[in-house]
């Protein structure tokens, strides 16, 4: 099926409301871009977002969408999913929705390993209500709320993702763009929970107080401090951080085991 990604816009929507510079555009771009090659009708697409801004993709796209509360995406996109196995649920989450408020939900979607999508766009701070620190700021961040820099480790999301049990985990930057679209293609083919965790730039909130203040230098630094998982650089480099494809692996999918259940007992009842 010849679809264009214009197809999937809610042109009566744009301009967007993101700063200049800020890497969701790109994400949203690439997934577009991701949805449009794998020829999904509209109607056969659920996005579920909940609040942030990487949580307002949801009203730029032309799919059933739900724009739902701070940290419970998850929550909605297991009720929808349940309840029409058939169509693809794609959900766009910050800092806050994925590991902060929203963590409990995310260790249980990987756990049980219903099929989702997760994109976890990691700008490493909560760029619209502040600029406060987040569970993926890292250690030694300036933010709003820690003026004297941040004492918190951060999370890795690919560890905890792989940890809990998701079948589909990987990684990749707004710089290596070509990889996001590959990355999400994969994730929404995959039976189970999938985890594509991408390093969003937010020159706004995180890149002035870090002294990464245009977003040319935000994407050198995406550049210069991944490497590609299996490549000599990495292995030169243990101190940079991993990209790529860590998981892939059929594992039963939730849903799917659900309705066998269903089955067994109306069979014996």
């Amino acid at each position: 099926m010849d679809i264009s990604i214009k197809d999937y816009i809610r042109k009566r929507f744009f301009p967007h409301l993101w700063c200049p510079g800020c890497g969701h555009g790109t994400v949203l771009n690439n997934l577009l871009r991701a949805v449009a090659e794998l020829g999904i009708p509209k109607n056969q697409i659920v996005m579920v977002s909940g609040i942030g801004c990487s949580s307002r993709i949801s009203g730029y796209v032309d799919f059933h969408s739900l724009h739902t509360l701070h940290g419970r995406a998850l929550a909605f996109a297991t009720g929808v999913k349940m309840s029409q196995p058939h169509l693809n649920i794609i959900v766009p989450m910050g800092d806050g929705d994925a590991l902060a408020i929203g963590g409990n939900h995310f260790i249980h979607a990987c756990r049980r390993n219903i099929d989702l999508t997760a994109i976890v766009m990691n700008n490493r701070i909560y760029g619209m209500t502040g600029g406060q620190f987040s569970p993926l700021s890292g250690k030694g961040i300036l933010a709003t709320t820690a003026p004297f820099r941040n004492l918190d480790p951060a999370f890795d999301t690919v560890n905890l993702a792989i940890s809990a049990g998701a079948t589909f985990v990987a990684r990749t930057t707004t710089y290596h763009f070509k990889e996001i679209k590959e990355y999400i293609k994969k994730a929404i083919t995959h039976k189970g929970f999938s985890v594509v965790e991408i390093l969003s730039q937010c020159p706004t909130s995180f890149g002035r107080k870090n002294k990464l203040a245009s977003p040319v230098e935000m994407l050198k630094f995406f550049k210069d401090t991944t490497a590609l998982l299996g490549s000599k650089r990495l292995e030169q480099g243990p101190d940079l951080i991993p990209r790529g494809i860590f998981v892939d692996k059929e594992v039963p999918e939730y849903t799917e085991e659900y309705q066998k259940l269903i089955k067994r007992v109306q069979k014996n009842t």
